[in-house]
């Protein structure tokens, strides 16, 4: 696509995780990094306020910004619900960032994080049409999104400003078919609307590095890369699909990247097959085997969204990490929780899989509203 002619290659810097001496970034050692990342003919960063407290910005402007021409590298920064409060708070927020960072002018410059709710914040504040005019003005190149909800939400997005230029969403080969996060479906929506898809999270904040022991087994019986190759790999190798982020905290880390992404090739026929079977392995795992066929929903007299439940609580199960509490989060944000079940059993009597949902729906409030 045209605006993306000067992005080099199909893999960038992700600077929400830098390398670290004690409590403040090694600016030596993330220089040195950047350096080899750009000799190695790679030139997307992208950052935001709120990584590392503001540390991410301005260490891009000591270590990147101050020591290379401007034209060599592509930069994207982004509007972050929570530093602005009306219309008028965005301009001066976002003259902020180019201080920070050290530029006149940003290449990308993103509505971050959007939810149905963000969204309806944006548009209050007129978020879009504030970057439309920072475009307009030279101050950036290219107005997206980054986006973090269901694929109708960003549907509805998309339809309301077709001037968007670029989509930033979660894919990864375990993410694809969650119905919590709904890779595929957001995808598909980017690529219905004609949009270039950067892709944040792909190997799901190092889980997909770390992979319980059997799944990792079979990526390593291929005798091949590392285990993160492979979800990089799987996720650039999707039409459309335009960047590739990666937050690197270690040179090694920058280096394996490299490796397999200085003269990319998606995964092959036998790779893929491999995914396939950790994907599966992921799906054994004592999970709530819910298909999300969503007939439970209509009938709920309190419009649990019950597949959205037992997504989060299984990854939960996976990972014990962030993620599951944050989309658990978005989906009962404007909607019932778990704990609303009246137990009236419409839901388990047109449950195709039998489920006994309403006691999983106990585990789930147990696991994410009880919580201290």
């Amino acid at each position: 696509m045209a605006y993306f002619e000067k992005v080099k290659k199909n893999f960038g810097f992700g600077c929400m995780r830098l390398p670290m001496k004690g409590d403040e970034v090694d600016y030596e050692e993330f220089s040195k990094m950047v350096d080899i990342f750009l000799e190695a003919g790679f030139n997307y960063f992208d950052t935001a306020r709120g990584y590392m407290d503001g540390r991410s910005e301005t260490a891009l402007r000591k270590c990147l910004t101050s020591r290379y021409p401007r034209e060599s590298y592509i930069l994207t920064n982004k509007l972050t619900h929570g530093y602005f409060k009306t219309k008028e708070d965005i301009r001066p927020f976002f003259e902020s960032q180019l201080e920070a960072c050290g530029v006149d002018y940003f290449d990308f410059y993103l509505m971050h994080a959007q939810t149905a709710e963000y969204y309806r914040d944006f548009k209050e504040c007129r978020a879009y049409e504030t970057a439309f005019a920072l475009k307009e003005e030279g101050k950036i190149r290219h107005v997206g999104i980054s986006f973090h909800d269901r694929a109708e939400v960003l549907e509805q997005i998309l339809d309301e400003y077709p001037q968007i230029e670029a989509v930033q969403i979660q894919f990864n080969y375990v993410d694809y078919e969650d119905a919590a996060v709904e890779g595929r479906k957001c995808y598909e929506v980017c690529v219905r609307h004609n949009k270039p898809v950067i892709v944040m999270e792909p190997v799901k904040g190092g889980n997909l590095v770390n992979l319980p022991k059997e799944a990792g087994k079979v990526l390593d019986d291929l005798k091949g890369g590392s285990h993160a190759s492979y979800a990089i790999r799987f996720a650039a190798g999707f039409d459309g699909i335009m960047m590739v982020l990666s937050g690197m905290g270690t040179m090694e880390q920058l280096e394996d990247n490299i490796s397999y992404m200085k003269d990319f090739q998606p995964l092959d026929e036998r790779e893929l097959a491999a995914v396939q079977k950790v994907q599966e392995i992921f799906r054994r795992m004592n999970l709530i085997p819910c298909t999300a066929c969503r007939y439970c929903i209509s009938g709920c007299p309190m419009g649990i969204p019950i597949p959205e439940m037992f997504a989060a609580m299984n990854t939960q199960k996976i990972y014990q990490d962030w993620n599951s509490s944050w989309y658990y989060e978005i989906h009962t944000k404007d909607r019932a929780k778990a704990s609303d079940c009246i137990k009236c059993g419409k839901c388990e009597e047109v449950c195709p899989q039998h489920l006994k949902i309403r006691e999983l729906l106990e585990m789930v409030s147990d696991q994410f509203e009880n919580r201290q």
